[in-house]
């Protein structure tokens, strides 16, 4: 994945947090922790960028819910990881 790419989900992720959140500043440490998250799923070999767009939504999403950064990206990984693996809906 090319930084263009990272650069592209995290944007994208952080643009549509911050219209849901409108009380948060633009260098909040949330997105911070965003872009390290999508280089840590990066470091595991995931590059399609469609993944690491829908990883950066949910992972925004699961840190309001918990908290937690780490744990949310803990539970977005499994999630991600599990859905790649599941057989396909028919």
């Amino acid at each position: 994945m090319n930084s263009q790419a990272r650069e592209g989900a995290c944007a994208f992720a952080w643009r549509n947090y911050l219209l849901l959140h409108s009380g948060i500043g633009e260098n909040d440490n949330r997105r911070a922790a965003l872009y390290r998250y999508i280089a840590n799923i990066r470091d595991t070999g995931e590059d399609d960028f469609g993944v690491l767009q829908i990883a950066a939504v949910a992972y925004l999403k699961k840190m309001d819910e918990l908290h937690d950064a780490r744990l949310a990206a803990d539970q977005i990984l499994a999630e991600c990881l599990e859905a790649r693996n599941s057989p396909p809906e028919r």
